[in-house]
Formats: structure tokens, C-alpha cells, sequence
């Protein structure tokens, strides 16, 4: 079993993933290395129950990016994770998620290579499984879902239509959208254009596993005004595709509910 810090008398970082909110999700050798760390650097989705784990005399640093509020760039935070390591401390980069899944984990690790600073990474549970298991689903399935593509939406910085929709358009694949809601309508005409049905079966979910969870379920043509009409504003992942038939609404759209469990 690895010791954490893995060696005190030098610098070091783990890159830990903290899953999608819900604490019980963690691994145990995330909570391991938050209990263990001098300098935690946070995501915004990190929420306050998890940096409860942490040592009373950790320095916790807030380094989350917001949608046109960025506290920082990510190549400040990089150079903050040096400057900390350097220094000799122990230092876990947390973010909400996986950190190699949409979550510049990589560009982080690069940077800490580069510096000569030894570097670990714990892995996270990521939005699209937190997701699916939320709403007690499958992302794949025999027959009707034997590919998963996790494609991002670009967030504030893109409007999703550099990825091809219609390599895409397959009628047994899971395709999951994380960073999209702010351009739902707009990716879902581009995946209408390109061939994917508009009668697909789509679920969004925001804060999932947390308690304001909230879920819309409809298809590629309705999900954009489902999410739009419920004002959903938190992180939000929405997954298309004939999965999405099996998921467990706590609240369902009551129109589009009978339409897609036909």
C-alpha cells in the first residue's frame, strides 16, 4: 500500500479525481491523500463535505473555473501546482470527476513533468457513470448500446460542432455530452443534420448524485427545451441513445415520459 505524501523530504503531487460530488464516491485512496495533503487546489465541483476530509493546517487554495469567471488560467494553475511542489510540500490537485476525463489533468501532468516534479494520479468516478447510475441505467447494452462516446460541448469556449455527428449517428451507440447545456439546441440541430434520429431518446441529469439532483428525460428533437423550460443551470451531463429508455425518472416530464417508453 503507498504511503501518503509518498516522500516527505521532497516535493511531490497527486492529481486526485473526487468524483461527481457525492462523498461516499470517493475512493478510499483519495480520501487517503486529501487527509494527507499540505496544499489542496479545488475545482468549483468540489463541494465542502470533501474538503472537510482534509488536515485542519492544509492550505486549501480555490482555483475553480466558472463560465465567464475565470479565477484563473489553467496555465497560472499549473504554475501554482510548481511553485507549491518546489517548495517541498506535499500537493493534491483535486478535481470534480476524472482528472484525464475533460478535466486538464493532462495538461497539468505535462507541466509537472516538465518541472521535474514527481507526480501521481488517483482516479475519479466519472459524470457519464455517476450519471447512468443515478438514474439506474445502463451506458452499454447488448444490441442497443454496444459503443460509448463521451464528447464535450465545449463548455463557455465552443459550440460543439467540430465533432462528426454523423460518425456518430449509429443506432446501437451511447453518446454522452458533458459541457453542453449552454448549447444543447445547437448541438442537438447539428446531430438532426447529421443523420441521428430526432426521435433518439435523450436524458439530461444536473447535480448528479447530489440532493438538487434534478432529471428531464425526452429525445435529441426535446431535450434542448426540456433542459431550457426546467432552468437547469448546475452541471449538467445529457446522454442520447436507446439506454436512456431504461432510466429512473424521480421526476418526470409527464409528456415525454409515455413518449420514449412506448
Amino acid at each position: 500500500m503507498s504511503k501518503f505524501p509518498p516522500d516527505p523530504a521532497v516535493g511531490h503531487v497527486t492529481l486526485v479525481g473526487a468524483g461527481p460530488g457525492d462523498p461516499e464516491l470517493l475512493t478510499v485512496k483519495a480520501v487517503r491523500a486529501i487527509a494527507a495533503a499540505e496544499v489542496i487546489l479545488f475545482d468549483r465541483l468540489v463541494g465542502p463535505e470533501i474538503l472537510a476530509l482534509a488536515s485542519p493546517d492544509a492550505e486549501r487554495i480555490d482555483v475553480g473555473k466558472r463560465c465567464g469567471h475565470h479565477s484563473m488560467s489553467q496555465t497560472e494553475i499549473n504554475q501554482l501546482i510548481v511553485l507549491h511542489a518546489l517548495r517541498g510540500r506535499y500537493v493534491v490537485r483535486l478535481k470534480g470527476g476524472d482528472p484525464f476525463i475533460f478535466g486538464r489533468g493532462g495538461e497539468e501532468l505535462q507541466a509537472l513533468r516538465e518541472a521535474g516534479i514527481p507526480v501521481s494520479v488517483i482516479p475519479g468516478v466519472t459524470a457519464a457513470s455517476a450519471a447512468a447510475a443515478s438514474l439506474a441505467m445502463p451506458l452499454t447494452q447488448r444490441h442497443v448500446g454496444r459503443t460509448l462516446h463521451l464528447v464535450s460541448g465545449h463548455g463557455c469556449e465552443g459550440g460543439g460542432d467540430d465533432h462528426d455527428w454523423a460518425a456518430l449517428a449509429r443506432p446501437d451507440a451511447t453518446v454522452v455530452l458533458y459541457m453542453g447545456v449552454r448549447r444543447l439546441r445547437r448541438i442537438t440541430d447539428r446531430m438532426i443534420a447529421a443523420g441521428i434520429p430526432d426521435t433518439l431518446p435523450a436524458v439530461a441529469i444536473e447535480h448528479a448524485t447530489l440532493p438538487m439532483e434534478r432529471q428531464r428525460i425526452g429525445t435529441v428533437a426535446t431535450i434542448a427545451a426540456f433542459v431550457e423550460e426546467a432552468g437547469f443551470d448546475g452541471p449538467t451531463l445529457v446522454i442520447f441513445g436507446e439506454v436512456a429508455r431504461a432510466a429512473r425518472i424521480m421526476s418526470p416530464n409527464s409528456a415525454m415520459s409515455a413518449e420514449v417508453t412506448e
